[in-house]
């Protein structure tokens, strides 16, 4: 799969990014997420593949976004018997979100990115667009930490496995009124808190790399964007873990479906049977083969953003795979026109 597709899905996410980019700091948030699917979409299809969005956009009827069950790729299209080879043909499913951080994106701010995940078919957790309780941290507190401790019992056991006084300890978590009591209890505990106001997708997977100086997320964000970061923290060996929330009561907004009882009923009929089941990044990404990839809109922790120069633009992207066990950075220059000067950094 990472042979075949290796690529092509960093053009993917490429396509996506600077689509997005070109709407950087213009207020329109919805605007600049519609384009970036588009360039998903578009460039998705010219793959030789039959994939299904497993994590997407919203459900059938929120087309024309790249809505959960769609399926892309060239193999999917009407007169694809005439140019398909079912032997060679590959069937996977996708985890995307085109512009992760839409807000960031129109308010000129760090840390949005175009991401997507993929794995062979079955291989992503096809969560209900509904929040999930996620906690994520390096490779060494992998499998000590645990989401049903309190955040003060994990972060003294961050600072015995990185070595480090909890003073030192940095937690990324999302900024909303749900988090209050957490953010209180990590800074009582003598962590630092950063606070974020999107993008927890890259705040998980920062806490994989040294360096990034953040140690931990903690909290409640979207359950879509808590497989695509266990898909990216199974490749680099961290630690992620992440429970569905579906009562309304918890996150007092944004939360699809008005009921506790309606959303447990949603959750059973997608075959969840255990609604408060614990999952790990192995049983959100299960799938024999995993890649994740990601390419910055704005700069951010891991990334630089699309860079628009005269006659063209430089991306900068993510690719982890856990087939070939890599992490690669790509530094890609794409020509528009007939360039008046390339700049090497």
């Amino acid at each position: 799969m990472e042979n075949t597709l290796g690529l092509e899905i960093i053009e993917v996410v490429e396509q996506a990014a600077i689509a997005s980019s070109k709407w950087m700091g213009k207020g329109e948030k919805n605007i600049a997420d519609q384009v970036a699917v588009e360039a998903m979409r578009e460039r998705m299809n010219k793959i030789y593949m039959r994939g299904r969005i497993v994590i997407g956009e919203g459900e059938r009827d929120e087309a024309p976004m790249l809505y959960i069950g769609e399926e892309v790729g060239i193999c999917t299209q009407t007169d694809a018997k005439n140019f398909c080879n079912p032997d060679e043909l590959i069937e996977i499913d996708i985890a995307v979100d085109p512009c992760e951080g839409t807000n960031l994106v129109a308010y000129g701010q760090n840390g949005s990115m175009a991401v997507l995940a993929i794995s062979e078919k079955g291989g992503l957790f096809a969560a209900p667009d509904f929040y999930m309780k996620k906690l994520a941290a390096p490779a060494p507190a992998k499998g000590l930490v645990d989401i049903n401790k309190s955040a003060t019992e994990n972060l003294k056991i961050l600072s015995e496995c990185l070595n480090r006084p909890i003073a030192d300890l940095v937690v990324v978590v999302m900024d909303r009124p749900r988090h209050t009591e957490l953010i209180q209890e990590i800074r009582t505990a003598g962590a630092r808190v950063r606070l974020i106001s999107d993008g927890d997708v890259s705040a998980a997977i920062s806490c994989a790399f040294e360096g990034t100086n953040i140690h931990a997320l903690m909290g409640i964000g979207a359950a879509p964007e808590g497989v695509i970061s266990a898909a990216a923290l199974r490749c680099l060996g961290g630690h992620f873990q992440g429970q569905l929330i579906y009562d309304p009561e918890v996150v007092k907004t944004g939360l699809i479906g008005e009921s506790k009882e309606g959303n447990l009923a949603r959750m059973k009929e997608m075959g969840i049977n255990d609604p408060d089941k614990v999952y790990n990044a192995n049983e959100l990404a299960s799938g024999e083969t995993v890649l994740f990839a990601a390419c910055g809109i704005t700069p951010g922790t891991l990334m630089e953003g699309v860079r628009f120069f005269n006659g063209g633009a430089r991306t900068q992207s993510l690719v982890i795979s856990n087939q070939s066990k890599t992490v690669r950075f790509v530094d890609t220059i794409h020509l528009f026109d007939e360039p008046k000067s390339l700049q090497l950094r």
